[in-house]
């Protein structure tokens, strides 16, 4: 397939399909559903819910014309080897990381709550980066499966916009990746967060990145499908 365009902000952003990678950050039970960690914390999950379907559908798209997809998830090794001490005590928490709750241990490797919600469950061959941190790229190795797939250009989805969604654009940035932000496939517990959040990213000319909506991603890969069909 050819170079094609997406209708962004600050201005268009040109990418070729075979070097552009959906990239689905932290969209775990812990995260999203009722009873997880984030609701424990006093979160409204209702707000990062909203990115669901939104993110369905992107998916979809992506899938159909091939595009390289990878998930991630925030969590740690049962034994908390991976967990800095300043982490696990930040908030002072009566139930933190390590500790059980509703959905098993929270955001531990392996339990419940730290996978991925049933709606965008990675499919055979996507894969999935465990992250110890709040960027995608902190020892992980995502950098190697985007050199290995030779990709160039990033689909940003996931949770949450002003943390991982943020401190992975910024990482990709420095890296040489443009990022494509979809601003309803990404949420905030905190409206203002998610308005600030996404200025950020297409402030002075794109300084991390571009930031568009759904529609526009699933009606140009649905494009770039139907093109592929008919070559």
């Amino acid at each position: 397939m050819s170079q094609s365009s997406f209708n962004a902000e600050p201005y268009p952003l040109q990418f070729d399909p075979a070097t552009t990678a959906l990239l689905i950050i932290d969209m775990q039970r812990d995260f999203l559903e009722p009873g997880g960690f984030g609701e424990m914390l006093g979160n409204d999950v209702s707000l990062l819910r909203s990115t669901i379907e939104p993110c369905k559908c992107v998916l979809e798209a992506a899938r159909h014309i091939g595009m390289v997809v990878i998930h991630t998830r925030e969590g740690h090794r049962p034994d908390l080897a991976d967990a800095p001490p300043a982490k696990l005590a930040r908030g002072k928490l009566k139930v933190g990381i390590g500790d059980q709750g509703p959905m098993g241990r929270v955001l531990i490797r392996g339990e419940h709550g730290h996978d991925i919600i049933p709606e965008l469950y990675p499919a055979a061959g996507e894969p999935v980066i465990d992250k110890p941190g709040k960027g995608s790229f902190y020892k992980t190795d995502l950098q190697l499966i985007l050199q290995n797939n030779k990709i160039a250009t990033l689909i940003v989805c996931g949770v949450t916009t002003e943390v991982c969604v943020h401190t992975t654009v910024r990482q990709a940035n420095d890296r040489g990746y443009e990022c494509l932000v979809i601003s309803d496939c990404v949420g905030s517990y905190f409206p203002e967060f998610q308005r600030v959040g996404l200025e950020m990213i297409k402030a002075q000319g794109g300084i991390f990145g571009w930031v568009t909506d759904s529609q526009e991603v699933v009606n140009v890969l649905c494009r770039l499908d139907k093109i592929k069909a008919v070559s």
